[in-house]
């Protein structure tokens, strides 16, 4: 176990009395350190929180900006929610994956991106919509899909 692991989760149990409370923003600063949650990370939560590891678990698979295994250093994430859908995102999504030469959920050899669904980004009015690193993109065209991959776009 990281100490800092340690410190982080008596800050947060200080700020959030209740370990329910704090398990989410213990995860998140882990991850944004780590760069994903493992298993053997999730377990060492648990024990840090006094919660169950299935617990810890559940709550890191529910959310799927907690990732459960290694990503790329961009992550893409194309929404496939209804108006999206409707205005092109699955165009969207195949054009990604014919530029990286990967499969939705799959992250390029090289280790630079990950390329994820994500159910609904909130951005209808925007449709089709993506994020890079949570950087929201759109509307997208097809056409202007590989534009999303471009370091000017990941730096916004």
């Amino acid at each position: 176990m990281k100490p800092e692991y340690q410190v982080w989760a008596e800050e947060l149990k200080k700020e959030f009395p209740n370990a329910n409370s704090a398990l989410m923003p213990l995860l998140h600063r882990i991850q944004t350190e780590e760069g994903w949650l493992s298993s053997e990370v999730l377990d060492e939560v648990a024990h840090l929180m006094g919660l169950s590891t299935q617990y810890v678990e559940s709550v890191a698979s529910f959310y799927s900006l907690f990732y459960q295994r290694p990503v790329g250093k961009k992550v893409v994430h194309v929404c496939v929610g209804l108006s999206c859908m409707l205005a092109g995102s699955d165009e969207v999504m195949h054009r990604l994956e014919q530029k990286l030469g990967i499969s939705e959920g799959e992250t390029t050899p090289d280790g630079a991106f990950t390329l994820l669904e994500a159910e609904c980004l909130a951005a209808c009015d925007l449709a089709p919509v993506a994020q890079v690193n949570l950087r929201f993109q759109g509307p997208i065209h097809p056409d202007e899909a590989e534009a999303l991959l471009s370091e000017e776009v990941s730096k916004q």
